[in-house]
């Protein structure tokens, strides 16, 4: 038996940067109020996992502590990006990971800041002031 490559498809995925800079204004999800926008790179809809980039506009934020019912990573792309509960402050080659439970924010954007961000489960158990019912999506864990 032979295999055709032409006739395969693959499961993998590419994005280019080019790719993101062509992306339309609807294919972000935007939080106005709080200066900042995200764009899913992937969701797996079985486990609430995601990676999605985050781009904040200078004086962007999340204005409370929260928690999160999964772990939560984030590479930061450009910027200068703050949790000023903790001061930690996240900047290009930036690594940050919270542990699922651990309450943490409000943040602030210093400058224009992208982020990648990465849950390895659902976001939230439920739906923080940030957030719309338009917003949340399937961010929600399942009870």
């Amino acid at each position: 038996m032979s295999i055709n490559p032409e006739t395969m498809k693959s499961l993998e995925v590419l994005i280019h940067a080019a790719d993101l800079e062509s992306l339309k204004d609807e294919d972000w999800i935007d939080y106005p109020d709080h200066g900042f926008r995200q764009y899913f790179l992937h969701k797996n809809p079985e486990t609430g996992a995601s990676i999605a980039l985050l781009e904040y506009d200078k004086g962007g934020t999340i204005p409370t502590k929260h928690t999160h019912a999964s772990n939560q990573f984030m590479y930061c792309l450009e910027g200068d990006y703050e949790y000023t509960d903790s001061g930690l402050r996240l900047r290009p080659g930036s690594f940050y990971m919270n542990p699922k439970d651990h309450p943490h924010g409000p943040t602030l954007a210093h400058e224009r800041s992208v982020l990648i961000e990465i849950y390895d489960g659902p976001h939230y158990y439920e739906k923080p002031e940030y957030h719309t019912d338009e917003t949340i999506g399937d961010f929600l864990a399942k009870e």
